[in-house]
């Protein structure tokens, strides 16, 4: 059982809860996601199945996209609702003008500082883990891109959003960034993914869902296969005799432009991710091999 399922978490567990629940549904232990959700936050999350974890590496740079809700008036220690207040609670009244152009501010390439309470590691211990036993981990800024930042609407100290974001960004961080030039304290109330690069929530099955689809024998019905992913790397179907080549690690001699493209054997099943290797030649750097079902899943993060 191989390919992508786009999932919707629902709020209330963490991405890798929603991970071994799948593992229970799917018949297929090798399940990774991409890119962790807060237990808080809802919407996208694509789990890799099978030997499709293997193509994880393509997929660590894509954009992501949400829509949510930033609470002004007081911060918290972990930048969102779940946190415990760092100053004092306001009642501020919001200007929709003066709040559409301190985002335009944000928009571009900005260094952030990760949020205290995040996955990343300080001396090889998560900082949350530091951050819960009351010490503060130093976290580096981290260089990252807000392509769109748009106000939605403004009701009270509630601000709806809409973001797309480079990989790695914190919306968290960007809600409290947001309150600390607004000078009122800031936390990020709700959020909900909408796409992660061309996988969007619209497309996304809920848990419930799945285990209905499973229970039902049509849990395949939510399997994106591997050859619908990577769809902006050209698609090479192969003859027989380069196909043989290709499974046993051999470069090819292929006409593409791309820096990557997807090889594809006569019946239109992904045989490899092969990489430009020179003018006119592309080596394999993912190969398929699923009669003998030898690949073994990378590590996910």
């Amino acid at each position: 059982m191989d390919g992508a399922v786009v999932l919707d978490k629902p709020k209330g567990i963490t991405s890798h809860t929603a991970v071994q629940r799948a593992r229970r549904l799917l018949p297929e232990p090798r399940i990774g996601h991409l890119g962790t959700l807060d237990p808080f936050a809802t919407g996208v999350l694509v789990l890799l199945v099978g030997s499709a974890t293997r193509l994880a590496r393509f997929y660590r740079d894509r954009e992501k996209s949400y829509e949510g809700t930033i609470r002004f008036g007081y911060s918290t220690d972990s930048f969102d609702c779940t946190g415990t207040p760092t100053s004092p609670r306001l009642e501020p009244r919001l200007d929709a003008g003066e709040l559409r152009r301190l985002f335009g501010e944000f928009v571009g390439t900005i260094d952030q500082q990760p949020p205290s309470f995040s996955a990343k590691k300080v001396g090889g211990v998560r900082a949350y883990r530091l951050a819960r036993k009351g010490e503060e981990p130093r976290l580096s800024p981290v260089r990252v891109r807000i392509q769109e930042l748009e106000l939605l609407s403004v009701e009270g100290p509630l601000a709806v959003f809409r973001a797309r974001v480079s990989s790695g960004t914190y919306i968290r961080s960007l809600a409290h960034d947001l309150g600390e030039r607004m000078g009122a304290g800031a936390h990020l109330a709700e959020l909900r993914r909408t796409a992660v690069g061309e996988f969007a929530v619209a497309d996304a099955a809920d848990l419930a869902q799945l285990e209905d689809r499973v229970r039902q024998g049509e849990g395949w019905n939510f399997l994106i296969p591997p050859e619908n992913l990577l769809p902006e790397f050209p698609a090479i179907t192969l003859s027989p005799m380069a196909a043989r080549r290709v499974l046993h690690g051999n470069s090819l001699e292929i006409q593409s432009a791309s820096p990557w493209v997807r090889l594809l054997d006569d019946s239109g099943k992904l045989l490899s991710i092969a990489e430009r290797a020179g003018e006119g030649v592309f080596h394999p750097v993912v190969v398929f091999n699923r009669n003998a079902e030898s690949d073994l899943a990378g590590s996910l993060r």
